[in-house]
């Protein structure tokens, strides 16, 4: 008795738990809060196909519970037996099917609404591309993404215009992962050996609600790190992100000049030890095969260090000193030397000071 009366009390505070970690995250983290188009149709598909089994189970409790009470055995007296009755064979099959239809039309039409990506080839009449294209490749653990008609090439941050319908062309660099933003919608599988493709429009009333950010993830599970594999999304005002493709294209040609002596000596180390892998400019004329680690533009603009951490200096020395503790596995680990104190601390002047955006 006091072995179940225990059970009992920790599966309470579990449960207890479990409902109060429930209320927890960041706002818009969840595709039960949608922002956009996307979105909204696939959580209205949601609530359409729960309705339709909350319908089920109604019906069915109440028939279990109408045929307990009803046909209780109150003698030795057999009932009626109903085998064979062509009538609810009938309707025991006809319901299921209609149901099926009631759900199935709406996906469908859904389904290949949000898989057209015709207009991802349109062009005008001066041959430019009409929509707006973003390649996505995703690496052990970071995110990469181009503008191949813009020109430019950054990662982590994801930026986007709101109110209007912006093409992926999704890849993996290594191996599979896949590309998530919940409120907005997806997610869709990034291969190595095939591109994927679809559309996504951030509501603008939503993204200033949620402070222009959204939160992106990786849904597929890739090796140690994956569930640190995240990255930001910027939904802001056209004219907003005009601004911002005007701010790159203006760096492509040159990095930002160190403000401070102690940033000159960082831009020193870097050269040294960094420049190899890591692109200081936003220019995407590296071929993608070549872009093995994060292009570093406009670093010091970024909402997150490596995805995860407080954008400040403290955390990236941390990072810097020991990336394999914060995301295991991960390509950075063992391909610098060992840097002094001093020399993180330039290091991560050089770094912050890599801003983009006037």
């Amino acid at each position: 008795m006091k072995l179940w009366l225990q059970k009992w009390r920790l599966l309470s505070l579990l449960t207890m738990l479990a409902l109060l970690l429930s209320g927890c995250g960041e706002p818009f983290l969840s595709a039960l809060v949608p922002a956009g188009e996307v979105g909204k149709q696939q959580y209205d598909l949601i609530l359409l196909s729960l309705g339709i089994m909350s319908l089920v189970i109604i019906v069915v409790v109440i028939i279990f519970i109408f045929a307990i009470i009803k046909f209780r055995r109150k003698d030795d007296r057999i009932p009626k037996q109903v085998e064979g009755s062509h009538t609810l064979e009938i309707v025991w099959t006809v319901i299921p099917i209609v149901l099926l239809l009631i759900l199935a039309v709406p996906t469908v039409a859904v389904t290949f609404s949000q898989g057209d990506v015709a207009a991802i080839d349109k062009k005008d009449a001066d041959g430019n591309r009409e929509a707006l294209v973003v390649n996505v490749r995703a690496h052990l653990y970071w995110w990469e993404f181009e503008y191949p008609d813009l020109g430019i090439v950054t990662s982590q941050d994801l930026v986007i215009p709101t109110d209007e319908k912006v093409y992926f062309q999704l890849e993996g660099a290594d191996i599979k992962h896949s590309f998530w933003i919940p409120p907005l919608g997806g997610k869709l599988d990034t291969n190595p050996e095939n591109v994927n493709k679809f559309w996504l429009i951030a509501d603008s009333d939503k993204a200033e609600e949620a402070g222009n950010i959204f939160y992106g993830k990786c849904a597929e599970l890739c090796g140690p790190s994956h569930a640190l594999m995240d990255f930001k999304v910027k939904a802001i005002p056209q004219n907003e992100f005009e601004a911002w493709v005007a701010d790159m294209q203006n760096a492509k040609e040159k990095a930002p000049e160190p403000t401070s002596d102690l940033a000159v000596q960082g831009e020193e180390i870097f050269n040294q030890s960094c420049i190899t892998c890591h692109a200081v400019t936003p220019d995407n004329s590296t071929p993608p095969a070549a872009r093995t680690a994060p292009n570093l533009a406009g670093f010091a603009d970024r909402e997150l260090i490596a995805g995860i951490l407080d954008h400040n200096e403290e955390e990236l020395k941390s990072w810097l000193k020991d990336p394999e503790k914060i995301k295991p596995g991960n390509k950075m680990t063992g391909t610098y030397p060992d840097l002094s104190d001093d020399e993180l601390d330039a290091l991560a002047a050089y770094l912050m000071d890599l801003k983009v955006q006037k």
